[in-house]
């Protein structure tokens, strides 16, 4: 008898929040890509729901910030679907900020997408999954953002910090029969690469400080979620994944080249 493909995910169900764009889209294909039956939560319905091949992502209509809403999510998806193998925490994400001038409305939004919703879908989440024979994994897309200082997005920052020490605590609490994992992301190129980055030249410019010589894909980011999903990952839970090209290039080395070019 041929042993499964681990990366066969036919007969799984997997729910990413936010999955309708940017990264959560390239996570929502790579999952469609292997075989499982994917569902997308968020406010609005994506013009395009994602699609490969003849396969496509379900809509779920929820505010993951609201606990009522999460509660009516995950009351859909077991009437539908009857069971969860893996979420995916990816709704996210800030616009820059001046922190001297944010509102306390704003910085409570943020902390509240990036946050405390992952902590309310998991506490959804590991009911459903603790009662099956496999279990389940959960994985939050935490960001680089979460480990160095962050100008210009401090409630982001702090929130991301957050989401990985609320890993490594659920990965205590939740195991044996859940996995959690963080996905530390660095820098990607999505649709909203140029409120941060400028247009293409600033894009390729930027993505020239890390040393794998570009930002990543939403694509990169989904493939990695596909693998800590897998039986490949069986022993990983309670710790982070930093998925960032190699990080950026030490000031030092800019400064350097720069003096160095000055004396030519």
């Amino acid at each position: 008898m041929a042993k499964r493909d681990p990366l066969d995910f036919s007969g799984k169900v997997v729910l990413v929040t936010g999955g309708g764009r940017g990264v959560g889209r390239g996570i929502t294909e790579s999952f469609l890509r292997a075989g499982a039956d994917v569902v997308i939560c968020g406010r609005t319905e994506p013009e395009q729901l994602p699609t490969v091949d003849d396969r496509q992502a379900a809509y779920v209509a929820a505010d993951v910030r609201d606990p009522d809403s999460v509660e009516a999510l995950f009351t859909t998806l077991k009437e539908r679907m009857g069971r969860l193998d893996v979420l995916v925490n990816n709704a996210g994400g800030s616009p820059p900020a001046d922190t001297v001038t944010a509102s306390p409305r704003f910085t409570t939004s943020i902390i509240a997408l990036n946050l405390i919703a992952p902590l309310l879908c998991a506490q959804r989440a590991y009911p459903l999954m603790k009662e099956q024979p496999k279990g389940g994994v959960i994985l939050n897309i935490a960001s680089v953002s979460g480990t160095r200082a962050n100008p210009g997005s401090a409630a982001y920052g702090a929130a991301k910090a957050g989401l990985i020490n609320l890993t490594e605590t659920l990965g205590v609490e939740f195991a044996p029969e859940v996995r959690v994992v963080c996905v530390t992301v660095g820098m990607v190129v999505t649709e909203q690469a140029h409120l941060f980055y400028g247009d293409e030249a600033g894009i390729a410019a930027v993505g020239a400080t890390v040393p794998l010589g570009r930002m990543a894909e939403p694509s990169d980011i989904g493939d990695v979620c596909l693998a800590l999903a897998s039986p490949l990952a069986r022993y990983v839970t309670g710790t982070q994944l930093v998925v960032h090209g190699g990080g950026e290039l030490p000031a030092y080395m800019a400064a350097a080249r720069n003096t160095s070019t000055e004396r030519q």
